[in-house]
């Protein structure tokens, strides 16, 4: 194998070259897990079950992974919150083989299902089989490459190859070899863009937590294994999405944005600074308050300018300090005059009769650092049963966390240059 210096040249000069074929950025189709576009789609599921398993991820309410499944002398690199809600369907190999990747923003590393697999968890799609890739490489452990991706170890087997752990909270784990592979996306527009050389985590050993249906993970995260640090310069370290709300009865799809097609900018643009934590994945912004009508609450436990408050697209409900979600729920039950009611699924406190689009609620202001975002009914309300909605924040003394459904037609933009994330409110599915 050549050298790990040429192999980050040729990354480079291909990474370049697309810069020119991409032409002002592009767009993908991402699909929520519970759309009919699905794989994962379940017909006999009524739209509350599909929100009550959605709050049951978002919650961790399963086990956390038995340390005692671990393989011995392997690395432990756990990710938080949650895997995902998005799905966007990509291609690996040659000839290309297509798989489905569940979008987080707090993931380092590109991972899916390999054959031949020592273990793996039923997916509704089928395993990638490396070996009939004529594209598929592993690194050797020695490499620049391998020692650049955390988790990463060297494997028992006489060839020493590069191998990677991951787990999640929830008791999800993948482990295989770090490999590097030809990645294809299928732009809105037509076309297919090609990405020769990309690191990818071929799982030949993994487990799944129960109530997360998975294929793997396509991480969006800062790591040198993500798919926003590995496109580079072609985008410019920017990327956006525009969260069509889950329960629409349009057939819109949400969409992924990269590069140049990924500014938000215009009338209603609000920006705020950007944050990382040594060795954390997440993307952190500085909360500072949150209102209700003219009520304000203060949220002070962040200091020095720091991050406190991590953005999330793959968790529904949204995550705050216990005394800062008993202030907000004590200032939303005085603004709003509708009949009490109560969560079916016992998750959530603040519930009423009536329909997200139908509600009477005031507006909650999350007032970031400068940027002020305003959230209406359909992003801080969940419809949790028939003519029963909830307020979709819980306390925890994990956290805070701005979840996906605060974000829903909202488009929200990442420029890891500037180091800043923008909001516009917008009709996400006309985009």
């Amino acid at each position: 194998m050549k050298t790990m210096s040429l192999v980050f040249v040729l990354l480079c000069l291909c990474t370049l070259s697309f810069s020119e074929a991409l032409n002002g950025g592009f767009s993908v189709e991402i699909i929520h897990r519970d759309s009919s576009k699905s794989p994962f789609y379940s017909s006999t599921e009524t739209p509350f079950q599909r929100v009550a398993n959605a709050m049951c991820r978002s919650l961790n309410c399963v086990n956390h992974f038995n340390q005692s499944r671990v393989p011995p002398n392997t690395p432990k690199t756990t990710v938080v919150p949650d895997q995902g809600e998005y799905l966007v369907k990509y291609s690996v190999g040659t000839p290309p083989f297509n798989a489905y990747g569940f979008l987080s923003t707090g993931t380092n590393l590109i991972w899916l299902q390999c054959q031949p697999c020592k273990k793996c968890f039923p997916q509704p799609t089928p395993l990638f089989d490396s070996s009939k890739s004529t594209t598929y490489r592993t690194f050797p452990c020695a490499s620049n490459t391998c020692k650049s991706v955390s988790g990463t170890f060297c494997s028992h087997v006489p060839d020493k190859h590069c191998e990677y752990y991951i787990n999640y909270m929830d008791g999800t784990l993948s482990q295989g070899e770090l490999s590097e592979e030809t990645l294809s996306l299928s732009s809105t527009n037509g076309n297919e863009i090609k990405f020769p050389g990309t690191l990818i985590g071929c799982g030949r050993y993994n487990t799944i937590g129960s109530l997360r249906a998975n294929s793997g993970i396509v991480g969006l995260a800062r790591g040198p294994g993500s798919l926003i640090n590995q496109l580079g310069p072609s985008i410019g370290g920017k990327f956006s999405y525009c969260l069509v709300p889950a329960l629409s009865k349009s057939n819109s799809t949400s969409k992924l944005n990269f590069g140049d097609a990924a500014v938000v900018s215009g009338a209603g643009t609000v920006s705020t600074p950007l944050f990382s934590r040594n060795g954390d994945p997440l993307y952190y912004l500085r909360l500072e308050a949150l209102s209700v009508g003219g009520k304000r609450i203060q949220y002070g436990s962040a200091v020095g300018g720091s991050g406190n408050m991590a953005i999330d697209s793959g968790t529904i409900l949204s995550v705050l300090p216990n005394d800062v979600y008993s202030k907000l729920e004590a200032a939303v039950a005085k603004s709003v005059r509708m009949v009490r009611s109560r969560d079916p699924n016992k998750v959530l406190s603040l519930c009423y009769e009536g329909l997200v689009d139908k509600l009477d609620t005031p507006v909650i202001t999350a007032h970031f650092s400068g940027a002020d975002v305003p959230l209406d009914a359909v992003n801080t309300f969940v419809q949790v049963g028939y003519n029963v909605v909830c307020l979709a924040f819980v306390p925890s003394q994990n956290g805070p966390v701005l979840g996906n459904l605060a974000q829903q037609n909202i488009l929200v933009g990442y420029d890891l240059q500037k180091n800043t994330v923008s909001f516009r409110k917008t009709d996400c599915t006309l985009q």
